[in-house]
């Protein structure tokens, strides 16, 4: 089951990774395709709270900036109203999807993630 989840992990990373890097470079549709195909796996059975964790880790490294608004915003609002966020905007992502509009949903998508992205806490 360790090297299940470890290779699943790896996986998720590398689709997102892989993701931004397509975002970066102008390919849109191919960077939406890998992070749905990301959302396919955080919600297959296979997927724990280890694996989220990490992977909401993984968001924090690659969202990373000094200058974060959403981070901002996130210290001021409460837990309930983050996941409400992320819900609509992943609905936003979907509904531009549908239209063809992968610009556009790839940036709702990325956006959520942001929300979603775990900040690191150094002891």
């Amino acid at each position: 089951m360790l090297n299940s989840n470890k290779l699943c992990i790896e996986n998720i990373v590398n689709q997102t990774r892989s993701s931004e890097k397509k975002f970066r470079e102008g390919n849109f549709k191919g960077a939406i395709e890998d992070k749905r195909k990301v959302r396919v796996l955080l919600n297959s059975k296979f997927c724990d709270e280890d694996i989220i964790k990490k992977f909401k880790e993984e968001l924090y490294f690659l969202y990373q900036s000094k200058f974060d608004l959403i981070n901002d915003h996130k210290l001021k609002i409460d837990e309930l109203k983050i996941n409400k966020i992320i819900k609509l905007l992943e609905q936003k992502s979907e509904e531009k999807y549908n239209k063809g509009d992968f610009k556009g949903s790839i940036r709702a998508l990325r956006r959520s993630e942001k929300y979603l992205a775990k900040k690191i806490v150094s002891v």
